[in-house]
């Protein structure tokens, strides 16, 4: 078994696009992230959670026409 986190990221620079995909879709649901975000509410990250999921398919499906 590897020790290495299941969630870490393969490439260097996907870190910032994935931030900046998450800052996109906190701003896109009125959620303000910056500095410290640990005290979220289960609703604004599981919103932004969602619009990052939903964001993520409609680039699926366009890409499939």
């Amino acid at each position: 078994m590897s020790s290495k986190s299941s969630n870490s990221l393969v490439n260097p620079n996907a870190r910032d696009a994935m931030n900046r995909f998450k800052m996109e879709a906190a701003g896109e649901v009125g959620v303000n992230l910056k500095g410290y975000n640990g005290d979220l509410t289960s609703r604004q990250a599981g919103s932004i959670g969602g619009q990052m999921v939903k964001k993520m398919i409609e680039a699926y499906e366009n890409g499939m026409k």
